[in-house]
């Protein structure tokens, strides 16, 4: 027992990780969880803080809406299947889903997805309105239609939206089911996860927390006649900054993560959650993202149960050689196949590998460490890839998965 607002427990040489927890949730409007898996062991489950506005604490199984971390998950997947031949990483997208090939993208391969050169990330310019992402068919015609804003292959743009839908519809069209449905078959069930959706069954709704963020969001700010009044002015900035060698494309930025009507969009919503929007609405315990990590960080198995073998894990997590070009995202994310490079406030740990999301939520693995490590919160905004709280948790883990090998190297000389 964790006390003074949180709960759960932590080994005592992981004990730093729940006190960076603690200090994050001190003042916080909300509450979160994080987890941690070392060597194929839970070495820490904690939480704490509220799970809404009204205080109702968070406890062991509260989920959260975590936005992007969802790519990692749906990554995943697809490395799933590809490890039992029912993909190729590098054949064109329209091989699995024929009515892709439309407006020249015949050429566009799995690869091209996962590391986000597509260009296809303008999901702003393809739906009239927001609301359109809890249509899995209105968006997936939409792709169908759309046609590519640059060469595919040529520059990394970060498909904010649009990568969701992408890697989902590829997945059904392999396995003939509902996304969700492969969700659960294909990790939820085999690794015994507690909290584990992208489109949530309205039974567990009541186990979500709800999202506490500020009147006036990011969101709200990029949104409608503000938004559409600014464009001149955020073109302007675009070419000055351009000018004086930084690589900021403002409007694409626009383009991929702010679909008109996005400040109203209610993620906490119940018809949000229960749709399967692949990029941006997962709904996770930190406990279930740390355990499906732990299992990329022991070499595609935990507990008797392989997702994939070693090869394809190999494959799937080595550095992607980068784009000429970059859009939406302006500095180099080290991408893998739908994973990207981790930060922490210890420095960069170059073998490890996940997604982190808008909202401070993030999942990763370190091979190298064995180490799996997964926050989760219902407050703050941060940035698309997660913020300095993930980056302190991650720093924690590290410095105690390090420090615990190197007294067992001690002890063993």
């Amino acid at each position: 027992m964790m006390g003074r607002g949180m709960d759960g427990f932590a080994h005592p040489d992981f004990a730093p990780v729940a006190w960076a927890l603690r200090r994050q949730l001190r003042g916080s409007p909300g509450g979160g969880a994080v987890c941690v898996y070392h060597r194929g062991r839970c070495v820490v489950d904690v939480w704490g803080g509220v799970r809404d506005a009204l205080g109702t604490p968070w406890t062991a199984d509260t989920m959260s809406p975590s936005f992007s971390t969802t790519k990692g998950v749906a990554s995943t997947l697809v490395h799933v299947l590809a490890d039992r031949g029912l993909i190729e990483y590098d054949a064109p997208l329209a091989r699995y889903w024929p009515e892709f090939a439309q407006a020249g993208k015949g050429a566009i391969t799995v690869r091209h997805v996962l590391t986000h050169r597509a260009g296809l990330y303008h999901v702003r310019r393809m739906v009239d309105r927001a609301h359109r992402l809890l249509d899995w068919e209105y968006m997936i015609r939409a792709l169908e239609h759309a046609t590519p804003v640059h060469e595919p292959g040529t520059h990394t743009g970060y498909h904010g939206f649009t990568y969701g839908y992408l890697v989902g519809e590829l997945i059904q069209r392999v396995t003939g089911r509902r996304f969700a449905d492969v969700v659960r078959a294909e990790l939820a069930d085999p690794l015994a996860l507690d909290g584990l959706y992208i489109g949530c069954p309205e039974p567990v709704l009541a186990r979500t927390a709800k999202l506490i963020w500020p009147r006036r969001s990011v969101l709200q700010l990029v949104d409608g006649r503000a938004a559409a009044a600014a464009r001149p002015a955020v073109e302007g900035i675009h070419r000055v900054l351009r000018a004086l060698g930084v690589p900021v494309d403002v409007p694409s930025i626009l383009d991929s993560l702010a679909p008109h009507g996005i400040g109203a969009f209610d993620f906490s919503g119940a018809d949000t959650l229960m749709a399967s929007i692949p990029a941006a609405n997962g709904v996770f315990t930190a406990r279930s993202l740390a355990r499906l990590y732990a299992a990329l960080a022991s070499g595609g198995a935990l507990d008797g149960v392989r997702l994939l073998s070693r090869e394809t894990l190999a494959h799937a997590t080595e550095v992607q050689p980068r784009a000429a070009a970059t859009s939406v995202i302006p500095f180099d994310m080290r991408w893998r196949l739908g994973f990207h490079g981790v930060f922490t406030t210890r420095g960069i740990p170059r073998a490890a590998f996940g997604h982190f999301g808008f909202g401070g939520s993030g999942a990763w693995a370190c091979p190298r460490r064995e180490l799996a490590v997964a926050l989760v919160v219902n407050s703050g905004m941060g940035t698309p890839f997660g913020d300095i709280r993930i980056a302190r948790i991650s720093a924690a883990a590290l410095a105690c998965a390090d420090r615990h090998r190197a007294t067992a190297l001690a002890a063993a000389s």
